[in-house]
This record gives C-alpha cells, sequence and structure tokens, in this order.
C-alpha cells in the first residue's frame, strides 16, 4: 500500500566561506556542500552525470540502510577499491620529473641513433629517480643504490636508459637476481627489517657470492647516501653497442655526471634525515625545479674497439666490473636538464615503464648474461605492474613520435584502429603499415656462437682486484666511512658464521680492510682467506672513484640553516643573505616558532621551519645568530642544543656569535676551538665571508676523529 510522502527536509542554507570565497549550503546536518559556480568547476560521474551531493550516500530514511542502486557511491568507492596497482618489487620508492635532452656533439661516425646526430637539437625525457631494496613507503636516506633511469623521446622511438648511481652490480648472471632480491628485502617470517640490507640473509648471500665484492665496495661507502638526487651520478652498468650507418659496432658505457658535482651526507646524518623528513631527496627535486634551480648532467660515454676489450684484463661483459676513467676517459656528447615536476604522480611517475629492451637503430646490446636476462624481466614486469599489453599506450609511455603497428585489441586498448586489415603482406589496405629495410632497426650481427653450455666464463672469475682498486682509491675519511658501514651492517647479523664468512672475503680485498672491521667487531681470532681462483691483482688507482678526490668547492645547489631568535642583528643577517644568494646557496630561518622573529630593528623575519622541525640535518652549513637572550633562551630547547651538537657531530661549517655560547655548553661543545678547527666562525673575529669561503670547502674532515670512534 504506498505511503504518503512526507514533507521535504528544511533547505539548506547558503552560506559563503569567508576563508575560501566559495558558496557553501549548510543543511541542517551541519555538513558543507560546496558549490560549482559553473560547468569548469562541476563535480561528475565517470560517465558526465552532474552530482548534486558529494557529502551523502542514498538512504532509506535519514537514518535508514543506504540503497545499493546508489550508482554514485557505487562508482566512486570501485574506483577508489582500485586505485593502487602492484608496487615494484625493486626500485619502488621513486621521484621523477620531466625535462630535455641536448644534444652536444654529431655521433653519426659511431651511431645512427638519431637524437645523437644534431648538435644544439633537444628532445624530451623523463627521469625516474629511486632506491631499490625499500617498499613505496620507506624513507629516502636508506643506505641503499638509487635507480637512474632516463626515458628519451625520440624521434626513432622511446630509448630506455634504465640504470644506477653505481656503474656495477651484485651478480654476473640474471638468474642470480630473484635470489639477490629475496636475501636484501624483508625477511619473508617476519616482515622486516624495511630498506635495510643489515640483516643476517642478505650478508650470508653476500658471503657466498664471491662476485659481489666490488658492489659491496660501493655500497658501502658514501654512494649509497647521496645528499641530493641533483648531486648523484648515473651508469648504464651494461656494456652496449652502437652501431653506424656502415653496420660497423663500437662497444659503450654510458654515464650521467651532474653539474652541481657528486655529494653525500654522513650515515649519522642520513639516519637522523629519516626521522626529520622521510621524504628528503623527493622534496629537495621538487623544490629545485620548483624554484627554476633545473638539476643538469653531462651525458658522457666511453667509446672502445674490441682490441681495446680484449687488452683489458677484465670482460667487458661482466657487469660486476667498470673502465677506470683513467683507462678509457669520458666523451660529454650531450646534457641532460629536468625543468618540469610532474602533474600527477601516479599517472607519470607510477606508471612510468622503463624496459631495457627499449632502444632504438644505432643502439644495440652485447651477450652480457645480465643485461640478457633484463631484456626479458623489465617487460614481463611491466604486465604484471600495468595490467596489459597495451601499458605503451598510458601518456607517460607513449613515444613523442608517430607510432604505427598490426597489433590490436587486449585489455585496456585506448586506440581506435581503423579499417578491414590488421596483418601483412596485405593487398587490401593501402595505408596497412610495412616494414622498412632502408629504416627499419637491425640487429648487429655478433658473430659468436658455441655450445649451449650453463657455465661462467674463465674471463668472468676475478672477484676482487676491482673491489680493491675502489677500497685504495677512496680518500682517507671515505675508507673510514666504508670500514664503520661494515661494521655497523655485520653487527646487525645475530649469526656469528656470517660475520666470519664475510671477513674472509674482505680479506682477499685488502688486509687492512678486513682488519680494522674485525675490530670493530670485536673479532680476536685471525682470519682465514676464503678460497679464490683469482687473487686480487695490484691496479693504478682510480682518483674518479672518490667522491671527495674529485669534488670541487661551491655552495650552488645547496642549503644553509640559520638558527635565530627575537633581536637578531638586521644588517649581519642581511649580509649573509646577500652572500649565501651570491655564492648560489638557498638561505633557511630557523625560529623557535613559525611565525618568526623580530629583529632589533623590528622587522618582523618569517621563519621557514620552526626549531624542532629544522634541525641542522637539513643544511649543508649553518649560521647560529641569536641575540643575548635570545641565546640563554634556546640552549633551553633540546631541538636548538642538537641542532648545534648535530651539525659539529656532521662536520659541518658553524658560523656563531659569542651569544651561541649557552648553546655550545649545553651541548657538551664547550672545549670546541675555533683555532684548532677551521669550520668553526666566530664571527667577531672572522667574517661572513670567512663562514661562505669555508662552507664552499665542504665537511671538515679532520674534525671526524674527535666525534667517532675510527677503526
Amino acid at each position: 500500500m504506498p505511503t504518503k510522502s512526507k514533507a521535504p527536509a528544511a533547505p539548506p542554507i547558503a552560506a559563503p566561506d569567508t576563508t575560501t570565497g566559495i558558496e557553501t549550503l549548510v543543511p541542517a546536518g551541519g555538513e558543507l556542500h560546496q558549490q560549482s559556480d559553473g560547468e569548469p568547476t562541476q563535480l561528475t560521474t565517470n560517465q558526465g552525470v552532474p552530482i548534486s551531493d558529494n557529502q551523502n550516500s542514498l538512504k532509506a530514511g535519514a537514518r535508514g540502510p543506504v540503497l545499493l542502486q546508489d550508482f554514485i557511491l557505487r562508482e566512486k568507492i570501485m574506483h577508489f577499491d582500485h586505485e593502487r596497482i602492484p608496487e615494484r618489487v625493486v626500485h619502488a620508492r621513486g621521484s621523477a620529473a620531466h625535462g630535455f635532452f641536448e644534444c652536444l656533439e654529431d655521433l653519426s661516425d659511431i651511431t645512427t641513433a638519431d637524437f645523437l646526430q644534431r648538435p644544439g637539437e633537444r628532445i624530451p625525457v623523463f627521469t625516474r629517480f629511486s632506491t631499490v631494496a625499500g617498499n613505496k613507503g620507506s624513507m629516502d636516506l636508506a643506505r641503499d643504490v638509487r635507480g637512474f633511469a632516463v626515458k628519451f623521446y625520440t624521434q626513432q622511438g622511446n630509448f630506455d636508459l634504465v640504470g644506477n648511481n653505481i656503474p656495477v652490480f651484485f651478480i654476473q648472471d640474471a638468474i642470480k637476481f630473484p635470489d639477490l632480491v629475496h636475501a636484501a628485502k624483508q625477511d619473508p617470517d617476519r616482515e622486516f627489517p624495511q630498506a635495510q640490507t643489515a640483516h643476517d640473509t642478505f650478508w650470508d648471500y653476500i658471503s657466498l657470492t664471491p662476485e659481489s665484492m666490488h658492489m659491496i665496495m660501493w655500497i658501502m661507502s658514501d654512494r649509497t647516501i647521496p645528499r641530493s638526487y641533483r648531486m648523484m651520478e648515473g651508469f648504464g652498468v651494461h656494456t652496449f653497442r652502437l652501431v653506424n650507418a656502415a653496420g660497423q659496432s663500437t662497444f659503450v658505457k654510458f654515464h650521467w655526471r651532474p653539474k652541481l658535482n657528486s655529494q653525500s651526507v654522513v650515515w649519522d646524518e642520513a639516519v637522523k634525515i629519516n626521522g626529520a623528513d622521510p621524504d628528503f631527496h623527493r622534496r629537495d627535486l621538487w623544490e629545485a625545479i620548483d624554484t627554476g634551480d633545473f638539476p643538469e648532467w653531462e651525458f658522457c660515454l666511453q667509446t672502445f674497439d674490441q682490441q681495446t676489450a680484449d687488452s683489458l684484463a677484465f670482460d667487458v661483459l661482466d657487469a660486476t666490473k667498470l673502465i677506470p676513467e683513467e683507462v678509457i676517459p669520458l666523451r660529454v656528447v650531450g646534457r641532460m636538464v629536468l625543468d618540469r615536476n610532474p602533474d600527477n604522480f601516479f599517472a607519470e611517475t607510477e606508471q612510468v615503464a622503463y624496459c631495457a629492451s627499449h632502444v632504438v637503430p644505432g643502439i644495440d646490446f652485447t651477450s652480457d648474461p645480465l643485461l640478457q636476462g633484463r631484456l626479458f624481466s623489465y617487460q614481463d614486469t611491466q604486465l604484471k605492474r600495468l595490467g596489459s599489453a597495451n601499458f605503451h599506450q598510458i601518456p607517460i609511455n607513449q613515444p613523442k613520435c608517430p607510432f604505427h603497428n598490426l597489433q590490436r585489441d587486449g585489455h585496456m586498448q585506448m586506440a581506435v584502429p581503423k579499417g578491414q586489415v590488421n596483418y601483412e603482406p596485405s593487398s587490401l589496405g593501402a595505408d596497412v603499415k610495412r616494414e622498412s629495410q632502408a629504416q627499419g632497426y637491425r640487429t648487429f650481427p655478433n658473430g659468436e656462437a658455441g655450445e649451449q653450455l650453463r657455465v661462467r666464463p674463465e674471463t668472468f672469475a676475478d672477484h676482487y682486484s676491482q673491489a680493491r682498486l675502489f677500497f685504495l682509491s677512496q680518500t682517507d675519511p671515505e675508507r673510514d666511512h666504508i670500514v664503520a658501514a661494515l661494521i655497523f651492517e655485520l653487527s646487525r647479523c645475530n649469526v656469528p658464521r656470517v660475520r666470519e664468512a664475510m671477513l674472509s672475503r674482505l680479506v682477499n680485498i685488502d688486509e687492512s680492510l678486513a682488519a680494522r672491521v674485525a675490530a670493530g667487531l670485536g673479532v680476536r681470532d685471525p682470519i682465514t682467506p676464503a678460497p679464490t681462483e683469482v687473487p686480487a691483482s695490484e691496479m693504478d688507482l682510480s682518483p674518479a672513484l672518490s667522491i671527495l678526490a674529485k669534488s670541487a668547492p661551491g655552495l650552488v645547489g645547496r642549503k644553509i640553516g640559520v638558527l635565530v631568535s627575537d633581536g637578531v642583528d638586521d644588517a649581519l643577517l642581511d649580509d649573509l643573505k646577500a652572500a649565501a644568494q651570491a655564492a648560489g646557496a638557498k638561505l633557511a630561518i630557523v625560529a623557535p616558532t613559525i611565525t618568526g622573529v623580530v629583529t632589533a630593528g623590528g622587522v618582523l623575519v618569517p621563519a621557514d621551519f620552526r626549531v624542532d622541525g629544522g634541525p641542522s640535518v637539513l643544511f649543508d652549513a649553518v649560521a647560529v645568530l641569536p641575540s643575548d637572550e635570545g641565546g640563554a633562551a634556546l640552549a633551553l630547547e633540546a631541538a636548538a642544543v642538537n641542532f648545534v651538537r648535530d651539525a659539529f657531530g656532521h662536520l659541518k661549517v658553524i658560523a656563531y656569535l659569542p651569544a651561541a655560547a649557552p648553546l655550545f655548553v649545553k651541548g657538551g661543545l664547550s672545549d670546541a676551538n675555533p683555532d684548532a678547527d677551521a669550520g668553526l666562525i666566530n664571527l667577531p673575529t672572522k667574517t661572513i665571508a670567512d663562514f661562505i669561503a669555508t662552507a664552499e670547502t665542504g665537511r671538515i674532515w679532520a674534525r671526524e676523529p674527535l666525534v667517532r670512534k675510527v677503526f
């Protein structure tokens, strides 16, 4: 029996939102309903149906059950339920940016690759940086390899240079990759530790994989805790081929060199940055691009022929080996500038699909067994992650040049191919796409052949020489850091056999290295070297392998943190701002409140950070400029005391006024001697110019033995 319809509810009350200026309706329930002011701001369903109420489900009565017929609710919830796609197994946490690649040299003598022919010509790129081991929600400053993947949108298709910030890899054959990743990831029974290799399974695997020893030197170095993506080198890792129009092959190693030079943080700093700002790297990249400080890299090649390859003491098909720059110098042939942040993280950074098999005419592969496995793995991975063989149609993955083929249908097909013919050869369609002998991709006719065997070539057997080369090519502070990293990581292993096995490998690299690590672990027994087919040989040192040996002074792209209080000296602060700007650095004000401070001259200076949200780990150099009363007040704040204490412990240059003395005393730094420590800039006796000049030289490595034990 039909019921009488009830009187409609009282109409909502229109009220302008004083904070946004948007007309807002407030019904009896009290929720806010912001109103569209026209078609451009009209909220609709995926089918284009205008939505009247985005705050309430359709119910049978105000307090009744929700009705299944609410198609707006079902569409919204269903889409939300499916918003996540499987994250990458490795390289899950990433950041990316758009930019351009500019050719600087005509390379037609060695390759037909279209984007390397015409100096001055630019093409779009999309570059993604990442950590390897951690999940998507892990922190940026984990000690880890960094991915460095560049998608070149060339006029002959997309070229994906999928590399890392380290030029070598853990393993020589792709068949071992699942084992490596399983060992490095969280333990399967407990799902931790996250984004760390400091656990038994990883080091157990490494101790039984001598080919990893070179990579271990790299990942225990400061290369795996970079200061910024902008200050990080990139490598193609493998040996590739360049092929010219005559069909001649040249071997090549790809290398990205940052304009801002390579730079890293120190370990304790990395740990604290992860707590203060786990998005430190992605924030740094975003803000640099957002403010017009566009990151830039030189694109460099190491090119060589078969005769040179045969003359080297190692096999160029071995991904655990590199060619020192002193042996084959880098040839700068282009540059990359990242100048635009993504519009949408998911659509671009998350859905971008890099595949090692994506090459263009003029670039070809070698028989590197690790590379050969990647050619299959990456394509297969994208099919799983993105759900369809049509992942190339996602806008971020689409070539910028025309692309046509006879592939049809499939899940998530976005194109609408026309015509009767979807095959060739065909006589029925004049516009059917066909091959081109003149323009098409040609594989280099590599003449190697042999028996079908599961063997490792003897030329891959030297696992220690380049590991020794890397360690001995580092400066003293960098060697100290490798030792400290090994001690830290192995100390987190609970199984003594794992620690002992690693020491037996390290002694084959360098006896002093093994002895120092053993001392840090408290191991007193003699170390028995692990058996090895090829003992480490002596090689000429390579200073290019050291970050510090080839670093250049400067503050461009760096940040200076200034701890201030009310009553800060106007002229001093203005001088520091001007000097930092002239040096290319950014200045950040750290104050007791986020509103800022009032200077001695009565000027309000807004703060960039409240003192507990702006620790000194976020900056490359610091200045402490409180008033007399402000210094005493700041000393009551643990965060302010730690600001100074950490800056000293992380070997940073510190400018300070006498009013900062209470902070030094409270931080246990009352014995710090500005006459003996070049990084302590006492402003009454030195100047802002002295501070900037000293900060440009980098960290004060001579201070390190004073702040931690060096084994």
